[in-house]
């Protein structure tokens, strides 16, 4: 990845950044995302998104060269494992609801493709077309939601593992499929590998079991994880205006996208930064 170590403190020289919560998510302006990023801003973009878990961009209009460019300053795009990118540009997904959507991605609380071998580091979605309100995005701190655990359940999850599954989620949206999604284990607390913060890692949409404990027992302590990321005081909620762009830090961060605007249309296109192994 062409990243650098996230320092204690930076000057910002090129961008100006607005933190929107004490615990994630800061607003990023002063940049134009369609044109070549020089390594200053880069490194100041990258550290943002370090310090902050998720950065969002307003008034940004991307061609889908320019939207892959400039995920490309921060690693090899990922081919995402359940769902195809469009024809002439594989490595972009269209994110489009209207009024003869059955569902929508990214309905429940989730860590974009966590099922991988090696989950991505972070996707950046941009949207051209928005609804006249709603369609906001959430965002919840893995970091802040670890933090908040008493030291006993700390020590209790630091050697389990668990179960990430891609077949029960595409399956369910694509029935007639019969393609084998991805199915990994993770450890249940990771560490990122620039940050060196640890982490909850698990998520109510692809993790299925925990393998050191009973069915009964996982399924007790994933239920009280699923909802203990839910917490107000780990969020950040996003306001999506036209040709507004978010890019969150895969790794640490869930996400939910709210679909409270049906029948109206809401488009955009996403592309998303490979990841390592998590550890």
């Amino acid at each position: 990845m062409n990243a650098v170590p996230i320092a204690p403190s930076l000057d910002y020289e090129s961008i100006e950044v607005r933190p929107m919560t004490r615990r994630i998510g800061a607003e990023i302006f002063g940049v134009d995302l369609s044109q070549p990023l020089d390594d200053r801003t880069f490194a100041e973009i990258h550290h943002a998104l370090m310090a902050h878990s998720v950065i969002f961009f307003r008034d940004q209009k991307l061609t889908h060269d320019a939207h892959k460019a400039f995920g490309r300053r921060f690693g090899k795009l990922h081919i995402h494992s359940g769902v195809s990118g469009l024809a002439e540009h594989p490595e972009v997904v269209a994110i489009h609801a209207d009024a003869n959507s059955k569902f929508v991605a990214g309905e429940d609380w989730h860590s974009d493709l966590s099922c991988d071998p090696a989950p991505p580091m972070g996707s950046i979605l941009y949207m051209h077309t928005l609804p006249g309100n709603g369609g906001d995005t959430l965002f919840s701190s893995m970091y802040a939601a670890y933090e908040a655990l008493s030291p006993a359940m700390k020590d209790f999850l630091a050697p389990l593992t668990a179960v990430h599954d891609g077949n029960p989620v595409y399956k369910a949206l694509f029935p007639e499929s019969t393609k084998v999604y991805p199915r990994n284990t993770h450890p249940v607390v990771r560490t990122h590998p620039i940050t060196g913060r640890k982490l909850i890692y698990v998520n109510g949409s692809y993790t299925t079991r925990i393998n050191e404990l009973s069915e009964e027992e996982s399924n007790a302590v994933l239920r009280f994880l699923w909802e203990h990321v839910k917490n107000p005081n780990f969020h950040v909620r996003f306001r999506w205006q036209e040709h507004s762009v978010a890019f969150w830090d895969n790794r640490c961060t869930q996400h939910f996208a709210v679909w409270d605007y049906f029948p109206d249309v809401r488009s955009g296109f996403r592309v998303t930064v490979a990841g390592d192994k998590p550890f």
